[in-house]
């Protein structure tokens, strides 16, 4: 049995498994938010209670957000499955060879 003190400073976890999810939704998500803070902040820049490099922030979440949309369309789909993995192109499943490692007989 190792020594109490060596197991609270180095415990043993195992990782938890992989979320699946639509990027592209997520990405497009947080994109609508950063763009209702760029209305919100423009409209408080126009009445001068925040400064606006305020209204700049937004506006690059924006920007950067839109580019992650298209890139997450562009390299990657949701799998048929319906479980929401994204899967590249070229690594479509073939058979039962693509399982995603998920148990659907039961």
């Amino acid at each position: 049995m190792p020594p109490i003190v060596k197991t609270l400073l180095h415990p043993q976890r195992t990782p938890p498994p992989p979320i699946d999810v639509d990027l592209a939704r997520v990405m497009g998500t947080g994109t609508v938010v950063w763009a209702g803070a760029l209305v919100v902040t423009g409209l408080l820049s126009l009445l001068d209670v925040v400064p606006t490099a305020w209204v700049f922030v937004c506006a690059a979440g924006v920007l950067l957000g839109l580019v992650g949309v298209q890139w997450a369309r562009r390299n990657g789909r949701l799998s048929a499955d319906g479980t929401g993995a994204m899967i590249r192109p070229g690594d479509e499943p073939t058979g039962s060879a693509g399982h995603t490692g998920r148990d659907d007989t039961a």
